[in-house]
């Protein structure tokens, strides 16, 4: 397979690289401390195009390959995961769902200003008793003349107190199980929505996670996306893309510690010569420059199984278990290469780690992407 880029996937990550080095690096560190949400990065995103990658133009995105999504996300998550994980969201969930699943008024009224960046999407399916186990949803959708009238609670919802819109999974008829289950856009400011409960997290802390209430939300039967018992199919099949926009993040978290640790190699000395000179220093390195590569093919085979039409969901998994892997252990190997410095927050390795840990939990934990992937892999053997 043949990863030769365009000139205008080139022109994509270096534009990325460069949105990154000169608009996120100054303020990362406080961004961090701070919980401070990149709002004005957003807007220049955005203004870029990054926000609706792979919507097509006529409704507002630019338009561009699921390959060049994941060059971007991988060079904004280099500098700050936080945002990596917004823009993903945005992209990969919101976008795509609406893009794919959604109906010409919905694409009209919602999908324009989400994909041009004017407005942030979030996606909510899980709850305080369904996070692996998505379909038990105790969220309720009664239908009641031409709307629905939506109880429950959501929680884990990235981008939940800042998104201009949400895409909500809630049983439209438990009986039915998975095949009960709807999908509905619900717009900021609806009564009955509530953001509640604010995350403490340990990284990507300028990203919001918040958990959302819903309190007799009446919601357009126009805004239920597809028929009815399709959510649950809609969720999953969303989730599929998903796991190769974390798995780009988590590509960019295992990139960032590899750069750092040869920088801080070279320039640090022990013994009276650069520690770069040691050999259990370089094993570390070569470890993780070689894992680290294997992460991107992985990551390049999902996205052109992606563009090219074909099923995907079994890479995109593989993508996202080692990608996750890879970056929390390259934090790992980050921090001892740097010592004690790399256990203080001087130095951005100890945020790395924070940050990579999360790609191996959300949009499915890495049990679930082995499930996925065995089920695969025993389904096409029989």
């Amino acid at each position: 397979m043949n990863f030769a880029f365009t000139e205008t996937q080139q022109l994509i990550r270096e534009t990325a690289r460069k949105f990154a080095e000169e608009k996120l690096a100054p303020g990362s560190v406080e961004r961090d401390e701070n919980e401070i949400f990149p709002r004005e990065a957003l807007q220049e995103l955005g203004a870029l195009g990054f926000m609706g990658m792979m919507v097509p133009e006529e409704w507002g995105g630019a338009g561009f390959d699921t390959i060049s999504y994941v060059l971007a996300v991988e060079e904004i998550s280099r500098v700050d995961a936080s945002v990596g994980v917004i823009m993903s969201v945005n992209n990969s969930l919101v976008c795509f769902g609406i893009n794919k699943y959604g109906s010409a008024h919905q694409k009209e009224v919602f999908l324009r200003d989400l994909a041009s960046g004017k407005k942030l999407g979030a996606f909510a399916l899980s709850e305080p008793e369904a996070g692996s186990d998505a379909s038990n949803q105790h969220t309720i959708a009664v239908r009641d003349g031409d709307s629905y009238v939506l109880n429950g609670t959501k929680n884990w919802i990235t981008n939940g107190s800042t998104a201009d819109v949400v895409l909500v999974m809630a049983a439209t008829d438990r009986s039915k199980g998975a095949k009960g289950i709807s999908t509905f856009i619900v717009e900021k400011g609806v009564p009955g929505f509530v953001v509640a409960k604010k995350e403490k997290k340990l990284g990507i802390r300028s990203s919001d996670t918040v958990s959302l209430s819903f309190q007799d939300c009446r919601v357009p039967a126009l805004n239920r996306i597809g028929e009815e018992g399709q959510g649950f199919s809609f969720a999953m099949k969303t989730l599929e893309g998903g796991r190769i926009g974390i798995a780009a993040q988590a590509l960019g978290i295992a990139q960032a510690c590899l750069d750092a640790s040869v920088g801080y190699a070279k320039q640090r000395k022990a013994f009276d010569r650069p520690i770069a000179e040691l050999q259990a220093i370089q094993f570390k390195l070569s470890e993780m420059a070689a894992n680290t590569e294997a992460a991107r093919w992985l990551v390049l085979q999902a996205a052109s199984l992606k563009d090219a039409d074909s099923p995907f969901g079994k890479q995109a998994a593989m993508a996202k278990l080692f990608a996750s892997k890879v970056a929390v252990q390259s934090a790992l190997e980050a921090i001892q290469v740097h010592g004690g410095y790399g256990y203080v927050r001087e130095y951005l390795v100890e945020r790395y780690l924070r940050d990579a840990k999360i790609t191996e939990i959300y949009e499915g934990t890495s049990e679930i992407q082995r499930i996925v992937i065995s089920r695969a892999l025993l389904k096409s053997e029989t």
